[in-house]
């Protein structure tokens, strides 16, 4: 769930950069679409692995953003990276679900913590390949 949440704070980063390039409407786009989601998914997995760890005795762990994606990649390249590393993290956590370990620890709580962050970013994909079709029109 960490790894996972790394991702998504490196997909922060890059989306902050393709923020600063974007016009005002594409930038409403995105931060609506794309921003906003990974946002809740990030804090979602972050407060979940928190509450976790403390439920189970287990070390907690610091969690930061990553710097803001560099403007040279261009809003496209940062708004494809940002894409991939949602898809990164939601693989993670695809496979976390699959290894049926949150259902062996019997916690409710982050069995829906999971489907909650998954849920989110199943809605980061589609609005960035919306957003990358209508750059250049």
């Amino acid at each position: 769930m960490a790894s996972a949440a790394d991702h998504l704070a490196v997909a922060l980063g890059l989306l902050g950069g393709a923020y600063d390039l974007a016009d005002e409407h594409t930038a409403e786009l995105l931060e609506d679409g794309v921003f906003r989601p990974v946002q809740l998914a990030y804090g979602r997995l972050r407060r979940s692995h928190a509450e976790f760890a403390d439920r189970s005795g287990l070390p907690g762990r610091e969690f930061s953003l990553a710097p803001e994606g560099a403007p040279a990649r261009g809003l496209k390249g940062l708004l494809d990276d940002a894409a991939e590393q949602v898809r990164q993290a939601d693989g993670e956590l695809a496979e976390l679900q699959d290894s049926m370990l949150p259902v062996e620890v019997g916690d409710q709580q982050l069995r829906a913590s999971l489907e909650e962050a998954r849920s989110l970013m199943g809605q980061v994909g589609p609005k960035a390949r919306e957003l990358l079709r209508t750059f250049g029109r």
